[in-house]
């Protein structure tokens, strides 16, 4: 199975990668955390990342695809999660040509569609585990009453900086830019699927789960 995910900062693209990758086997692809690999790696590519990024320039599309067809080709057997890219038109027409040169396509397109609201209040009320980096939540999961980590038993909680009303408003601005056309790209397609983002982490999981199970190939 090959799926992008798409939604806002905050909507939980990561928290339901992580599930996938523990119950399916499947690989989330971060284009910024292959980017960050790359950079360190030493090999050809990383060099031209490493020199880009020293720079101060974007990456270029054709490297971010490049270091997808290298992923690709390491393989998984649960198949991949594209998690940040696509993140335009021009992209979105490289990932579906390189898919297409492996015999490969996107089984489905999860949009984590959210109200923008709602979302803010949740995310200006996220917290992090300062020793073990388990995310928290005032309002969806909040720190256990004895003020201890149930992952580690840490007692400090980090708060993003950048995670305040304001900010957050700036960023879904610039998301819903740069994806609107994204989402009508892959319903004319025919691949988009839409689950509510905003319900609790488990039914999240469980609508993404349905997608993909009316998805997957029945076995022979």
């Amino acid at each position: 199975m090959n799926i992008i995910l798409l939604g806002p900062p905050g909507a939980g693209k990561g928290t339901q990668a992580k599930r996938l990758e523990a119950s399916r086997g499947m690989v989330q692809l971060s284009t910024g955390d292959m980017l960050r690999a790359a950079r360190s790696s030493g090999t050809e590519m990383g060099r031209r990342v490493a020199a880009v990024m020293d720079a101060g320039e974007l990456v270029t599309d054709e490297i971010v695809i490049g270091l997808i067809e290298e992923r690709l080709a390491a393989g998984s057997d649960g198949g991949f999660i594209f998690d940040g890219f696509p993140r335009t038109l021009k992209q979105a027409d490289a990932l579906g040509a390189l898919l297409a040169r492996r015999g490969e396509a996107l089984d489905a397109v999860i949009e984590m569609r959210v109200d923008d609201e709602a979302l803010v209040e949740r995310i200006v009320a996220r917290s992090t585990c300062a020793t073990c980096g388990e995310p928290w939540n005032d309002v969806t999961k909040p720190v256990p009453g004895d003020g201890r980590c149930a992952v580690c038993g840490g007692t400090e909680f980090l708060r993003r900086a950048d995670d305040n009303a304001e900010s957050l408003k700036t960023r879904l601005m610039e998301y819903y830019k740069k994806t609107s056309t994204l989402i009508g790209y892959y319903y004319r397609g025919g691949e988009l699927r839409v689950v509510d983002g905003l319900r609790s982490i488990d039914e999240v999981a469980a609508a993404i789960e349905a997608v993909i199970g009316a998805k997957a190939p029945v076995p022979a």
